[in-house]
């Protein structure tokens, strides 16, 4: 997986036809790159900050690795044809408006 911190282009960008009403994975991870971006900056400011509060290091710290964790989490299997059924329970039957 490409690192946001190291390469840009890896943050996932929001797609302009996507519902936003809806939280879809593409959204979710739009959100949680943003929410890392910011957290990770948060760590590094503590970390230089002097005195450095290291409890308070150490809480932001673990949020951006949860925050990584969901990360990770969201990106391994979106649903799709293969595992639709498996997820819902459910075979799914496409729609088609004519």
């Amino acid at each position: 997986m490409s690192d946001p911190e190291t390469n840009p282009a890896a943050v996932p960008q929001r797609e302009d036809e996507d519902d936003q009403d809806l939280l879809t994975y593409g959204e979710v991870a739009a959100r949680l790159g943003e929410e890392i971006k910011a957290q990770n900056t948060l760590v590094t400011e503590l970390e230089k900050a002097e005195p450095v509060d290291a409890e308070r290091v150490e809480r932001e710290r673990a949020r951006l690795a949860a925050l990584r964790d969901a990360q990770e989490r969201n990106s391994r299997r979106p649903i799709n044809d293969e595992n639709f059924e498996r997820f819902f329970g459910y075979r799914g039957t496409p729609r088609y408006d004519s």
